[in-house]
C-alpha cells in the first residue's frame, strides 16, 4: 500500500514538473489567474458581455497550452469554474440542496451539451446560467424588509407548490397585509410575481435539458401546459416551443421599476 502511494506521489510530481517546464515556454499563461479572477467579478457582478469576454481570453490561453487537446482542457476547466461559482453561491447563503444541484445542473450541462462545433457559444450560455442563479442570490432592496425575505424565501422554494397562503402562513401574517405590502412595494401582486418567476426558472429547463415542456410546467406547479404556455407567452413574448427552438433569444428577467427600489 505504502509503495502504492509513493509510486502515485513519485509520478504528480514528475508531471507537476514537467508542466511547470512546459508552462515557462508559454509566456502569457501567467496572466491566467488574473483574467480568471476578473472573470470571477464579472460574474458575482453580472457583468455578462464582460465575463463572456473573458472566459473566450481563457479558452484562448488553453488553446495554446494543449494544442490538440484542448477541447477536452476546457470541458475539465468548465467543471472547476462550476464548481467555484457553486461556493459563491455557499458564500451567499443559499441552501446546501440548491447549491448542490446548481453543480449538478452545471456538470450534466457541460457533459451532455458542449461539443467540438459549439463549444464558443455553448461557453456564453453558461455564463448566462452563472449569471442568473447567482442574481437570485443578490439581497432584494425593497424598502420593507419583510418583502425582501418574501422574495429570498421565493427564490429558494420556486419549485414547490407555494401559494398566498403559504407564504403567508410561513411569516406568520395575514394574506391580506403580505398582499397589500407586495403590491405596494414590488408593483405587482405576489401571485403575479409568484408566475414571474416560476417562468423566469423554466427558461432555463426549456434551453439547457430535454425535460418536456408538460414536464417542466408540472415541476413548476402551472395547473396545465395550456395555462403555462400562455402565461410564458404573457412574459417571455413567445410560446415555451418557439423559445426553445430559438436558442439565441435572449432570456427573459423581471425589471423592478428603478423608483420603488431603495
Amino acid at each position: 500500500m505504502l509503495q502504492y502511494e509513493y509510486s502515485i506521489s513519485e509520478s504528480i510530481s514528475k508531471k507537476y514538473f514537467k508542466e511547470i517546464e512546459t508552462m515557462n515556454q508559454h509566456e502569457e499563461i501567467e496572466n491566467f489567474f488574473d483574467i480568471e479572477a476578473q472573470l470571477l467579478r464579472e460574474i458575482y457582478q453580472l457583468e455578462a458581455i464582460a465575463a463572456k469576454e473573458s472566459l473566450r481570453q481563457l479558452i484562448d490561453m488553453l488553446s495554446v497550452r494543449f494544442g490538440k487537446h484542448f477541447f477536452r482542457a476546457v470541458r475539465y476547466y468548465f467543471v472547476i469554474l462550476s464548481s467555484v461559482v457553486t461556493r459563491k453561491l455557499i458564500d451567499n447563503q443559499a441552501p446546501s440542496r440548491k447549491a448542490f444541484a446548481f453543480n449538478v445542473a452545471c456538470v450534466e450541462m457541460i457533459d451532455e451539451h458542449m461539443n467540438d462545433a459549439e463549444f464558443l457559444q455553448f461557453a456564453d450560455d453558461l455564463i448566462e446560467f452563472y449569471i442568473y442563479v447567482i442574481s437570485e442570490r443578490k439581497q432584494p432592496s425593497y424598502k420593507h424588509q419583510t418583502v425582501n425575505k418574501v422574495i429570498m424565501y421565493i427564490d429558494d422554494e420556486i419549485e414547490t407548490d407555494l401559494s398566498v397562503e403559504d407564504i403567508a402562513a410561513y411569516f406568520k401574517i395575514s394574506t391580506s397585509h403580505l398582499s397589500r405590502i407586495f403590491k405596494e412595494h414590488v408593483g405587482i401582486t405576489l401571485v403575479e410575481y409568484l408566475n414571474v418567476r416560476r417562468v423566469e426558472e423554466s427558461q432555463y429547463y426549456l434551453r439547457h435539458t430535454n425535460k418536456s415542456i408538460s414536464n417542466i410546467s408540472e415541476q413548476f406547479h402551472f395547473c396545465n401546459q395550456s395555462y403555462y404556455t400562455r402565461i410564458f407567452k404573457k412574459y417571455v413574448g413567445v410560446t415555451p416551443k418557439h423559445f426553445r427552438d430559438k436558442p439565441d433569444r435572449e432570456y427573459f428577467r423581471f425589471q423592478l421599476p428603478e423608483k420603488l427600489l431603495k
